[in-house]
């Protein structure tokens, strides 16, 4: 709890949390990207995860605890941030601050209500513009991406994610002291691969399906 209380430790939860949810994404981007291969293949993968219950609710456990942590860690930096300094700057130059840094705050909150819509629409089925069957996900994701709106807050949403993970893929290797100080603070490689690929990995699924490309 002492650690904890302290900036930086709630810095370094965040950075831990943050890679666990990286790994995850790309986990399960590499899952979701059956579906270009058929329903066959899809619907196999979702009932391997299924096949062990114990395993699966592990990996959810875990996920939801980093998930937890990660969220309650930011709130609390921000309202320090905010305790710290109780009047705004009056003139703001970024230096070496990107977009994607400074929208952290608002991009969490997108992403945060775009999780809970995106468990409601194909995890429980709760949310259903289209027929929904729990064991056929292929067919859940061909009848929901071809409704307009729901492609909408999936590429919207997916954006978000991608310009926060732009930053966070940064920053987690800067906290935990992996990486040091560079003169050149905006040059970015391995941040912009991993952002774009799991970005646009994504977004592909909701636009090939509307689009027609996976039927």
């Amino acid at each position: 709890m002492t650690f904890w209380r302290t900036t930086v430790g709630k810095k370094v939860v965040m950075a831990v949390t943050g890679v666990v949810m990286i790994v995850f994404l790309f986990g399960h981007l590499a899952g979701n990207l059956l579906v270009f291969r058929g329903a066959v293949q899809l619907d196999e993968y979702s009932a391997l995860l299924h096949f062990e219950p114990p395993a699966l609710w592990a990996a959810r456990a875990i996920l939801l605890v980093a998930v937890i942590l990660h969220i309650i860690a930011a709130c609390q930096l921000a309202l320090s941030d905010r305790t710290a300094r109780r009047e705004a700057y009056i003139r703001v130059d970024p230096q070496a601050a990107t977009f994607a840094s400074r929208t952290m705050r608002i991009g969490g909150i997108i992403i945060a209500a775009f999780i809970v819509f995106h468990l409601l629409h194909l995890t429980t089925g709760t949310i259903r513009p289209a027929p929904f069957h729990e064991s056929l996900v292929y067919s859940n994701l061909v009848g929901g991406f071809q409704i307009w709106w729901i492609v909408a807050i999936y590429v919207v949403a997916l954006a978000a994610i991608g310009i926060h993970l732009y930053h966070g893929a940064w920053s987690w290797a800067r906290t935990l002291g992996l990486s040091r100080p560079s003169a050149e603070p905006l040059h970015r490689p391995i941040a912009i691969v991993i952002a774009v690929v799991l970005w646009a990995g994504f977004t592909a699924i909701p636009l090939a399906i509307f689009f027609g490309l996976v039927r």
